[in-house]
């Protein structure tokens, strides 16, 4: 293992992803890339790193969820773009010589698509998003530790206004990001690896060998294959929350459908 990118990159790649969408896996597979730099942890987290984070605003999963935790994130004055990037080349790694691309993954930076492509001229984008109320499965089963939930909310609520403010925003992305970005989903990635991974080799030709097929650890608990895991999480929602949820998307069905995303289970 090579460490330390001081000199060596090249390009960026962020990935653009809600939390609890697959970015976790992705962003594994694309360290094993032969070219590809990569980072102990999302960018957001790691060590030197100069801007709002989830665990420094006390967020956590729920970082959208309101205007103001969205203001916080999207305050351009917040940042050090400078300092994060001595900070991550020299907490970067790489399996080869010669690794040139630094891919990043930091589910908020999707709140500051824009600010990365002015500060990184050299950077791509991958825009994921997932099945809404998949999403919303992983962050209501952790409970208190998912984040602040407004009085008289339930967290199924806070979730789905999340939710929706992040979906907001990747369209946003996908639309003034152009051909910077390659655009899929958790449901795409999971059916069809081998077309995914040849478009995001289109766009950033240097992960050329991107492998979307093997097993990988996951959170650093166990090696998990790339499968879709929505009916899963969504069967374990309650009556309850299914309701609460859908009485925030339903005001948001335009959004969610244009997504491909137009009911439960969808």
């Amino acid at each position: 293992m090579i460490t330390g990118a001081a000199g060596a990159v090249r390009r960026h790649l962020f990935l653009l992803a809600p939390n609890n969408s697959g970015s976790t896996f992705l962003a594994a597979a694309l360290a094993d890339c032969a070219r590809a730099w990569s980072l102990p942890r999302e960018g957001q987290h790691v060590a030197g790193f100069q801007g709002p984070s989830s665990r420094g605003t006390g967020t956590r999963l729920l970082w959208a969820a309101g205007p103001a935790s969205i203001a916080t994130f999207r305050e351009a004055a917040a940042y050090d773009w400078t300092r994060t990037r001595r900070a991550w080349e020299f907490h970067a790694r790489a399996s080869q010589a010669g690794a040139d691309t630094l891919v990043v993954a930091s589910p908020p930076f999707l709140l500051i698509a824009d600010q990365l492509a002015a500060e990184f001229p050299d950077a791509a984008f991958l825009i994921l998003v997932r099945n809404p109320y998949a999403i919303a499965e992983g962050i209501i089963r952790r409970g208190g530790a998912a984040g602040p939930v407004p009085p008289g909310d339930s967290l199924a609520t806070t979730a789905a206004r999340h939710i929706v403010a992040a979906l907001a925003a990747q369209e946003a992305n996908r639309a003034a990001l152009g051909s910077r970005a390659a655009f899929f989903t958790y449901e795409e990635m999971c059916a069809a690896p081998t077309d995914v991974a040849a478009r995001i080799a289109t766009l950033v030709p240097e992960l050329a060998d991107l492998d979307l097929a093997r097993a990988r650890p996951v959170k650093g608990r166990y090696d998990e294959p790339l499968r879709d895991m929505n009916a899963d999480q969504i069967a374990r929602l309650t009556p309850q929350q299914i309701a609460d949820l859908d009485t925030v998307f339903a005001a948001h069905r335009p959004l969610l459908t244009r997504f491909g995303y137009d009911r439960v289970g969808a």
